[in-house]
């Protein structure tokens, strides 16, 4: 559908400029009399400019919980939606975070609810954002949903980040184990092989090994590369699909230690967005298909779907957890108990809070044990090229003797 960046005058006097998406200039001029607009000037926004729009501006959950704050804490002051939506896009710093602003201030004035207007922006809005704030504006209470959303999304991203946190130590070290390798395999062993070839000694086996990986590295290094590369888009392409993601989901989950870290994060996760649904009003069924979607594992999100469809048929949600082995046994006796007395919503979230700690621990625990075992590692593969390269020199000085 066409862009429209139209200029037009309130009764009051005030000039407003935003963009509309409409079939033709009639239906924007018709949308803004509405809205009792004099329109001064309306532009069709060109394909190439919109294009530009949507791939220069991005949205960080930062800039989303910052924004949600303050909208929260000027309806509770007791501001009118247009005025403050209208003051959030005007102070807003993010150009794509103004752009989205500007749109739903427009859509709000021609009668949509919050939700809706905010329902259209996906990139920005969530699913379970948008529903939150639809069961807040039903209930009257739309200032406490915001609050209680941005405490959640600040949590549930220092969740994110200490699990990407625990990647980096690992991916560091990694990358400085290939890079020295290669810088031993490309410039350092050819020099030793050209040495002993001049001397014509017989080469015991482990030199023999590592010469060999030093000339295939740098006689088929673009192979070497191209494999890599082949490797990692097979992998994305078969994560891609159902039954791979399944299967790397699944054996992610059994990883020692990793694993760990990846269940406790998504238990953590699932409790506290269900957990924040349910008390704020969204329905369970709706909150068990929002929580599937936003899980991040595979083997996770079918157990809840189980647990959803288990509730559509009358029976309980703790059951299918259990089924699926891959909720801890306190988490499913925690919720059924939950259940039972109608405080579920308190019980999702004091499992969120102490599982919040837990992933703390094993953050910290696979950090720990990553050094040394990354050490080691570095030890024992760089440690044994160099002396499968001394190995002549010492074959060598025992002859001389």
């Amino acid at each position: 559908m066409p862009a429209f960046t139209y200029t037009a005058r309130a009764l009051n006097g005030d000039l407003r400029t935003a963009t509309i998406e409409a079939p033709n200039r009639d239906d924007v001029i018709t949308q803004l009399r509405k809205q009792r607009l004099n329109v001064v000037k309306i532009d069709e926004k060109k394909d190439a400019d919109r294009t530009k729009k949507k791939k220069g501006g991005k949205i960080s959950m930062r800039d989303i919980v910052i924004f949600t704050r303050q909208f929260s804490t000027m309806i509770n002051a007791g501001l009118p939606l247009v005025q403050a939506l209208d003051i959030l896009a005007k102070q807003s710093e993010n150009p794509a975070l103004k752009d989205v602003t500007n749109a739903v201030v427009f859509d709000v004035e021609s009668g949509n609810t919050v939700a809706d207007a905010f329902r259209k922006h996906p990139n920005a809005f969530s699913d379970l954002y948008v529903n939150m704030v639809a069961a807040g504006e039903a209930g009257g209470i739309l200032d406490t949903i915001l609050m209680r959303l941005a405490t959640f999304m600040e949590k549930n991203d220092a969740l994110v980040r200490k699990v990407k946190g625990a990647m980096i130590y690992p991916g560091v070290i990694s990358s400085v184990a290939a890079i020295a390798i290669s810088v031993l395999l490309i410039f350092v062993i050819p020099t030793f092989e050209r040495m002993f070839a001049s001397v014509g000694l017989a080469l015991p086996l482990p030199t023999r090994v590592v010469i060999s990986m030093s000339k295939f590295l740098t006689g088929y290094w673009w192979a070497v590369i191209a494999g890599g590369v082949a490797l990692v888009y097979f992998t994305k392409n078969y994560y891609a699909s159902n039954n791979g993601r399944l299967v790397i989901d699944r054996l992610m989950l059994k990883a020692p230690v990793l694993g760990d870290v990846l269940r406790k994060s998504a238990v953590s996760r699932f409790t506290r967005t269900l957990g924040t649904l349910i008390g704020s009003g969204v329905s369970i069924l709706e909150g068990l298909e929002i929580t599937a979607k936003t899980a991040g594992n595979r083997v996770i999100s079918d157990a809840i779907m189980e647990s959803r469809a288990s509730i559509a048929g009358g029976e309980t949600i703790a059951a299918p957890l259990q089924k699926s082995k891959v909720f801890p046994p306190m988490v499913i006796s925690m919720i059924a108990v939950g259940e039972q007395t109608g405080g579920l919503d308190e019980m999702l979230s004091k499992i969120a809070d102490f599982y919040d700690e837990e992933v703390d621990a094993a953050v910290s625990n696979l950090l720990s044990l990553m050094e040394p075992v990354m050490i080691v590692f570095l030890g024992v593969v760089v440690g044994g090229m160099v002396v499968a390269m001394y190995l002549p020199i010492f074959d060598m000085i025992n002859a001389v003797q």
